[in-house]
């Protein structure tokens, strides 16, 4: 039996505790009870508490078997001769939950369509909801004809409920739905509020898939038809919604819109004011001018009594002052009163607003406030704040002292890890941008390890500690703490301290010896991981090991970044075969991207022999391709295969022959691998050859040729031809394809060809080997440390003007398309409405050559865009070629 409802009072916290009424109610007792469904003298609020438990137990995820669910579903038909209007509306949610079967709905269908055409409203609009979730496509029809009336009934009750399952019946019967567009048109002029909402939800689901009518809809009704401040708000998110698929139109053209989300901001109703707002701040390439009226009305609500009114109009000010900040300062006064806003969430939106927009004479004033503020709200809201004082640190690189001292001052109190974590990145990020807080950073980040409870942040912190610390101007004062985690911490935080000890002793000579001293005490550790360390960094450090042989060796060892992808070193791993040769770790690919074959698009197989080693992630697949390409006579002596490209195309979908092309890059030739599929089961190629046209690439001369001698159904095959090229040389062009072949017919009840075949061919796809296809895609794990790390005297820059351009987003994927270089650190995403952004890419030219690459872009027009390229590479050669590259793309 379900316990009762307990109210208990507390008189010293003046609280009341509340116990649920369904707790410890179990599935088998409350089945029991539904038994009184099939009394002869129906109590209805007995059987209202039953349906009650069994929606409780149905929305917690308890299931009924098909026995359990098919009884309680004929007991539930029991109640309609019920005339107890809540025992009736309990039913209708119990059929709706229980979601009978096929063969059930015929038993309560009658009496639910009796009840859609009944004189109480309240029937009528429960009857039709029910019937649309649980009735199919060919009962749908029987009853379209009064859902039609209903859409245009008087009582709004009973429209609102058929235009809601309009939208439910949409998803599965769009078909049938779409046919009531005139009445639904009719609804939409209604004066009842919640029926001209949910018909103007179902007439543009009707249209969403035509942009005309979608825009002619919004048309007449921004003309002020629509009374309704449901449907009002509804209709400003379809305005917004058109003015951004026809931004590539005139400005002209999207005015009457716009001006139609600015008349709404002076609204009667507040919801669709602050919805207008939004709607305009959200706008692509929003001017200040066009803001200012969303702004006006927004710091309005500031001072609203009601928090809600508060929360909408600080957060949508918090978004906006990340784009627009100095349209966001008028408000200022308003959000700092709100910092003492008894709710947090308001309290935590403002403060971190005022961060963003605030100037360097208040950062001061801000600290001191957020003070107290901080230990009255949750991790959550505190990471929040974090990341804000981070980016003004970064905009006021003076203030570092009071916001560093700040960050040290929370790093110390409670938290979780994610908030800690939080801090210690920003730290982290503030000393690598702000050369002048290193010290005090530093000093912070030891402090914390001193008592540090999470073995993620003492190792990302000793780890930063090992590349910087020794070039502080004096080292020796971190080694106390770095080896007090030797004695005190667990295995992990003891390696990695082992770890940064050793770069403090590579780097720095006068401490030399006392690190060897405290090496070796690691020597005799409890951890394998430990003392192995500490033996390679003693080798290391005392030039006995064979990769420490010069000191550039041992920098390289201790502080070059890892640029072999794990997955890659583990594949080779497996596959290396134990001989007398070594593992060679730079045979180990160093692409990033996965580059699996195009799957063929007229079957659902997946293909066998050759073609099936080759698809997968990149390990598998440059070792099947070597291992392919070294296997036939005329490529073996092309040399070490520098890259294969992911597959192009060569047909389009659904056509007789698939092919696509994999090129495959050497230092003095290029071979290109067509992929070919025969899809027609009636025929069988043989002598299948690609003839290949180079007359738009000079640079190149067929050197090899190796035809595929049968192409069966439904079996991949490969054909070669091979180019060569002069080392060292850029070479880029076009081909011309066309497949040729001798084609036989198959006998479908034999499977035997015919003996004769006719000469055939086909036309391909042109081919393009462009200068993307000389680069590796290769990430570096930290790009600031690598660029610092290249001569400074390879570096390369030069500014270019990239013309017109939809958005800064299309020029940075088209330049990193025409390089063909990988993103670091997420710098391929571009913040919407950014008039700057800066790019990091990296990657391995032909020939093995580092080369990372620093783009800056920004808007010198309406949409203009300038480029600044800056180039470092191992070879100051190289740094040009990329300039060329660019300066021709």
């Amino acid at each position: 039996m379900a316990q009762p409802l307990v109210v208990k009072k507390d008189d010293d916290l003046d609280e009341e505790e509340y116990y649920s009424p369904f707790l410890g109610i179990e599935k088998g007792a409350v089945l029991q009870e539904a038994r009184v469904f099939h009394d002869p003298q129906l109590d209805a609020r007995r059987c209202c508490q039953v349906i009650t438990k069994l929606l409780y137990l149905l929305n917690q995820g308890d299931t009924f078997t098909k026995v359990e669910a098919t009884e309680v579903f004929f007991a539930t038909t029991k109640l309609f001769q019920s005339k107890d209007a809540g025992l009736r509306r309990m039913v209708y949610l119990m059929i709706k939950e229980l979601s009978p079967s096929a063969d059930e709905v015929i038993i309560v269908t009658s009496s639910l369509m009796k009840d859609m055409n009944s004189k109480t409203d309240m029937y009528r609009a429960n009857a039709i909801r029910v019937l649309c979730r649980i009735i199919d496509s060919t009962l749908l029809t029987q009853i379209e004809r009064y859902l039609k009336q209903a859409i245009v009934d008087k009582n709004p009750v009973v429209a609102s409920a058929a235009l809601v399952s309009g939208i439910y019946l949409l998803q599965t019967s769009p078909e049938v739905v779409k046919r009531w567009s005139n009445e639904v048109q009719e609804a939409v002029q209604s004066r009842a509020a919640l029926v001209q909402f949910h018909a103007l939800a179902l007439l543009h689901q009707i249209r969403q898939n035509d942009r005309l009518a979608v825009s002619k809809l919004v048309t007449s009704l921004t003309r002020g038809s629509v009374r309704s401040p449901l449907a009002q708000c509804l209709l400003i998110r379809y305005t917004s919604q058109v003015i951004r698929e026809s931004s590539m139109n005139s400005q002209g053209g999207d005015r009457p819109f716009f001006d139609f989300l600015e008349s709404c901001l002076r609204n009667k109703a507040e919801m669709v004011i602050l919805e207008a707002a939004r709607a305009i701040t959200e706008l692509n390439g929003v001017t200040s001018r066009e803001l200012t009226p969303a702004i006006t009305v927004l710091q309005l609500f500031l001072s609203s009594s009601k928090p809600v009114l508060r929360f909408a109009a600080v957060r949508t000010l918090n978004k906006v002052a990340s784009t627009h900040p100095l349209a966001v300062t008028n408000c200022n006064i308003d959000m700092e009163s709100l910092i003492s806003d008894q709710n947090r969430s308001i309290a935590t939106l403002a403060i971190t607003t005022l961060l963003k927009t605030g100037n360097e004479s208040s950062v001061d004033r801000l600290m001191k406030q957020m003070t107290n503020f901080m230990s009255d709200i949750a991790d959550e809201f505190k990471i929040v704040v974090v990341e804000a004082i981070r980016s003004l640190c970064l905009k006021f690189p003076l203030k570092y002292r009071s916001l560093m001292n700040f960050l040290s001052n929370i790093l110390r109190e409670e938290g979780g890890f994610e908030y800690k974590k939080a801090i210690v990145d920003s730290i982290i990020i503030l000393i690598r941008d702000i050369p002048d807080a290193k010290e005090s950073g530093l000093f912070h980040l030891c402090e914390f390890i001193e008592d540090c409870e999470f073995t993620y942040l003492s190792t990302q912190i000793l780890h930063f500690l090992g590349n910087e610390g020794p070039k502080t101007s004096d080292p020796s004062k971190y080694i106390r703490y770095i080896y007090n985690r030797v004695i005190l911490e667990n295995a992990t935080v003891r390696a990695s301290a082992v770890s940064t000890l050793a770069k403090f002793g590579a780097l720095v000579d006068s401490l030399k010896p006392r690190i060897f001293v405290l090496l070796r005490r690691c020597l005799f550790d409890g951890d394998d991981e430990v003392r192995d360390r500490a033996t390679l960094y003693l080798k290391l450090l005392g030039r006995e090991a064979t990769v420490g042989e010069t000191e550039k060796d041992v920098n390289e060892f201790l502080f070059g970044s890892f640029d072999i992808p794990l997955v890659n070193l583990e594949t080779s791993l497996r596959n290396y075969e134990p001989s007398e040769a070594p593992f060679d770790i730079s045979s180990v690919s160093l692409e990033t991207k996965s580059q699996p074959l195009a799957e063929k698009k007229t079957t659902g197989k997946k293909p066998t022999g050759p073609a099936s080693a080759l698809s997968g992630p990149v390990p598998t697949v440059d070792a099947s391709y070597e291992k392919l390409l070294s296997s036939i006579p005329e490529f073996a002596g092309f040399g070490k295969l520098f890259k294969s490209s992911a597959p192009v195309e060569l047909t389009e979908a659904e056509t007789e022959y698939s092919v696509n092309v994999v090129k495959h890059i050497y230092d003095g030739h290029v071979v290109l691998q067509y992929n070919c599929t025969n899809t027609i089961p009636e025929q069988l190629l043989e002598e299948v050859v690609v003839f290949v046209d180079a007359s738009e690439a000079d640079e190149f001369s067929e050197v090899a040729t190796k035809s595929l001698r049968s192409l069966p159904y439904d079996s991949p095959g490969q054909t070669f031809v091979a180019f060569e090229k002069l080392e060292g040389v850029l070479a880029t062009g076009k081909f011309s394809n066309i497949l040729k072949f001798i084609v036989k017919e198959v006998d479908p009840s034999t499977g035997e060809a015919d003996d004769d075949g006719v000469e055939d061919e086909y036309q391909l796809e042109d081919l393009e080997i462009t200068s993307a296809d000389y680069m590796l895609k290769v990430g570096v794990s930290n790009f600031r440390n690598a660029w610092e790390s290249m001569d400074p005297e390879s570096e390369r820059v030069d500014e270019y003007g990239l013309g017109a351009r939809e958005s800064l987003a299309e020029a940075v994927s088209a330049v990193i398309g025409i390089l063909g270089m990988q993103p670091c650190e997420g710098t391929d995403v571009v913040p919407s409405n950014s008039r700057s952004h800066t790019c990091l890419l990296s990657g391995v030219f032909i020939g093995n050559v580092k080369v990372l690459v620093r783009l800056s872009f920004g808007l010198s027009g309406p949409k203009e865009v300038a480029m600044k390229l800056a180039v470092r590479s191992d070879d100051p050669e190289i740094s040009d070629k990329i300039h060329e590259i660019v300066a021709n793309g």
